[in-house]
């Protein structure tokens, strides 16, 4: 029997009256969040959804304000939803924070046969120009070799290595978009990165999950989260010179980026009335794909060298592999990644572990379904907990540890885990997951075949908990030093 309950957050204090309520039912038992001893308003909100599945099961209703959303949580319930009914749960979810700027536009936040166009056209579009091919990995091996002249100009003294991350994960996506790279002391990308960084965190803060839950009061109230709209519409505005300058060159018989073609595709469809294809969707597509390829990389990367710092046994033994695999005269490649079972393993651990996108974004039933039982209708916002997944202790023996292990065999050979949802799954898999996998694979081993990592305190004590958890979880901010191998 459903039943009705208030929460009053304790991080809600500081605006009176504000509360969440939710309808829940079920049973199930989950594994909570590991949560910093201060927590945000995002990690509380996590770990009230770990404790009402806990309590009421993998399938429940919350209130975000008036909006009810349904929550799915554990392995079990997020294959059947977003791979078994891919179709059914492929619709995009209330995202207040970004689509005040983007109104639904875009291929991460549109719907719709607009969405299916523009996702068909970006895949298609993009594997033309390397996505996943050979080509495409001599451009990132390329990229972590500035990279590392880049980490070597520190000297082995302390750095905060999130600038040169985001600069080596987002030159991958502007060689695809603008056909071309950017130094790292180049102004405007910079103030591109600034921009994507401060967005991220902002809409992962307190105030970020605030703007989520209560778009309709947050809007008018001052704070931080203001700049969200601010910085897109500077994103936007970005994008629209680079657009400039390819329409003023374009040669329609030789394409060089992403934004060439779609140039020629709003051509080759000017006299269609219902066509999806126009400068605004070309401008929140190109912004879409930008965000996304710089962020979640890098912070994965920024995560995953403070998980190693924290345990140096396991960067030994990536040494080990590495030297006996690669060795030192030559650069690492994608072939050495069948040869380099812990090596793969220790980067899935890293995202399982990590879980940059802890909640994925939210879905929509695309129409009227019956699913467990429950009649769902269309337009019902669904929020898919992709952590749950990976901290299934169903599907993970030690989930709340760092460990490896979980992507081996006995034999010590790599083996996949179908519970592993990094990406989400189904319909609104991330398009790009390819592309992260070899970035990974490539920028991580690069680091590592030439220098070791020293912490500037006892590994024991580092936190690994997030900084910060909303549409992303932020990585706390670290110092360490590189020693040259």
């Amino acid at each position: 029997e459903p039943r009705e309950v208030t929460v009053f957050p304790s991080q809600a204090r500081a605006m009176p009256g504000i509360r969440l309520t939710y309808s829940c039912l079920g049973l199930k038992q989950q594994s909570p969040p590991q949560l910093h001893q201060h927590p945000d308003m995002g990690q509380l909100k996590l770990l009230l959804f770990f404790q009402l599945s806990k309590t009421y099961g993998p399938m429940y209703t919350f209130h975000l304000g008036s909006r009810p959303c349904v929550v799915l949580s554990g392995y079990q319930v997020l294959k059947e939803a977003l791979i078994d009914k891919a179709e059914e749960f492929s619709g995009r979810g209330d995202f207040p924070a970004v689509q005040m700027w983007s109104k639904g536009n875009g291929i991460v936040y549109g719907t719709g046969e607009r969405w299916r166009q523009l996702r068909r056209f970006a895949i298609g579009t993009l594997k033309n120009f390397g996505m996943g091919k050979r080509s495409m990995e001599q451009r990132i091996k390329e990229e972590a070799q500035f990279l590392v002249a880049e980490f070597r100009k520190t000297q082995g003294q302390p750095f905060d290595p999130t600038f040169f991350l985001s600069c080596a994960g987002s030159n991958i996506i502007c060689s695809l978009v603008f056909g071309e790279r950017f130094e790292y002391t180049d102004e405007a990308f910079l103030t591109l990165l600034d921009l994507i960084n401060s967005n991220w965190k902002l809409m992962s803060s307190t105030w970020g999950q605030l703007l989520f839950v209560f778009p309709n009061i947050m809007r008018w109230v001052p704070g931080p989260h203001q700049r969200i709209y601010a910085n897109y519409l500077k994103l936007a505005t970005f994008v629209g010179r680079r657009l400039e300058m390819n329409r003023q060159t374009l040669d329609p018989n030789s394409p060089r980026d992403f934004i060439d073609c779609f140039l020629i595709k709003i051509q080759q469809e000017k006299g269609n009335p219902s066509s999806h294809f126009n400068e605004d969707t070309m401008a929140k597509t190109t912004v879409n794909l930008f965000f996304a390829g710089t962020e979640t990389v890098s912070s994965t990367l920024r995560y995953g060298l403070r998980i190693l710092l924290r345990h140096p046994e396991v960067e030994e033994k990536l040494h080990e592999e590495i030297d006996r695999v690669i060795g030192d005269n030559r650069a690492p490649c994608m072939d050495d990644r069948s040869q380099m079972p812990y090596t793969d393993a220790v980067i899935h651990e890293m995202q399982r572990y990590a879980n940059v996108v802890p909640m994925g974004v939210p879905h929509t039933v695309t129409r009227d379904i019956e699913f467990r039982g429950y009649s769902l209708p269309k337009g019902l916002n669904v929020i898919p907990l992709l952590c749950t997944s990976q901290s299934d202790p169903t599907q993970f023996r030690n989930p709340n540890a760092f460990d490896p292990t979980h992507f081996l065999d006995e034999a010590g050979r790599f083996r996949k885990q179908e519970a592993f949802l990094a990406f989400s799954a189904g319909k609104r898999v991330c398009l790009g997951e390819g592309l992260a996998n070899m970035e990974l694979f490539l920028f991580l081993t690069t680091i590592l075949q030439n220098f070791r990592l020293k912490a500037l305190t006892d590994p024991a004590a580092i936190d690994l908990t997030p900084e910060s958890t909303g549409l992303g979880s932020i990585p706390r901010p670290y110092q360490f030093c590189l020693l040259p191998q």
